[in-house]
């Protein structure tokens, strides 16, 4: 199976869950798309207008969770942890439909969502992928917040620090090869909150579906979740698979290298903009070659089509 031809599922697969900051029911269908069609999400409550495609520039609002919106006001929120799955399991083509307006949080990670596309399968077309290769360095600063990418030869790495004043979360780092490494920790990395939070969310209209059922919730240098962590680094892992799927809003598979600290939904999305801000930047490649992994994935075996 190569690896360098698009990808989408083989066929329909539903959840039902509840919204992590709506507090919503809601039910949500993937369905296979041609090659070509992108990842794109269709309101199925919303009589018209309700195609919702998730690019870097539809997003409407960057806090605590990703949202975007078409140019009628119509929106999908919490799509980090979906399209973070898509991505890792290089997903090119899906429709996605949901009759709320956001993705449901399930247990808080990507893990359901891995789960069932890799039980269902996928069906290989013959169109070749396209990448987005990153050709220059670039770097934001936010306070104590960073976040860098800068050109790679054949992979998406992402180095990412997290620092918490609590002694239990502390700092964690972790470094993943998107292509290469096993994403295993990354899916399974629930989304997580200090309790003394969680008051501050519903002040905000937020966190009204949050519960230790799709949650980690820390008080104090105590886990209250009675599984525990699901691994050492579950806190930072987390924040990759976020940082994953943010970057997916590119609308292709990015080769560079992300280096990031303290950083989250809204720098990720003001790097990918000031990437496209400049076509010196970055240039849109289309893989030729059949059946040649990732890993071996070089410039010679790349044919530019900006």
């Amino acid at each position: 199976m190569s690896v360098l031809k698009q990808k989408t599922i083989k066929k329909n697969i539903s959840f039902k869950g509840i919204g992590l900051h709506s507090g919503i029911d809601v039910n949500l269908t993937i369905k296979p798309a041609k090659p070509n069609t992108g990842i794109v999400f269709k309101r199925t409550d919303v009589k018209n207008n309700n195609i919702i495609i998730p690019n870097l520039f539809n997003v409407s609002s960057a806090v605590l969770c990703t949202t975007i919106s078409n140019e009628y006001g119509v929106s999908v929120s919490t799509i980090e942890h979906l399209m973070g799955a898509l991505y890792g399991l290089s997903i090119d083509n899906a429709l996605i439909e949901i009759d709320s307006e956001e993705v449901p949080i399930l247990d808080g990670s990507a893990k359901l969502f891995v789960k069932a596309i890799n039980e269902v399968g996928f069906e290989i077309s013959d169109a070749p992928i396209k990448v987005i290769k990153i050709e220059k360095s670039i770097e934001l600063k936010n306070g104590n917040k960073s976040i860098s990418i800068e050109p790679s030869k054949i992979s998406l790495d992402i180095d990412f620090e997290l620092k918490y004043e609590n002694d239990l979360i502390g700092t964690q780092r972790n470094v993943i090869k998107v292509y290469e490494s096993n994403l295993e920790d990354v899916y399974n990395s629930r989304t997580f909150c200090l309790f003394e939070d969680v008051e501050k969310l519903h002040a905000m209209g937020l966190g009204k579906g949050g519960s230790l059922d799709n949650a980690v919730v820390v008080r104090d240098n105590k886990i209250l979740n009675n599984d525990g962590l699901r691994n050492e680094k579950e806190f930072v892992n987390h924040k990759i698979l976020d940082c994953m799927g943010d970057l997916y809003l590119a609308g292709y598979k990015i080769i560079g290298k992300i280096i990031c600290s303290q950083g989250g939904h809204k720098l990720t999305n003001e790097l990918l903009r000031k990437v496209f801000s400049n076509k010196e930047n970055f240039s849109l490649l289309e893989i030729k070659e059949k059946n040649i992994p990732h890993i071996f994935v070089n410039k010679s075996h790349l044919k530019s089509i900006a």
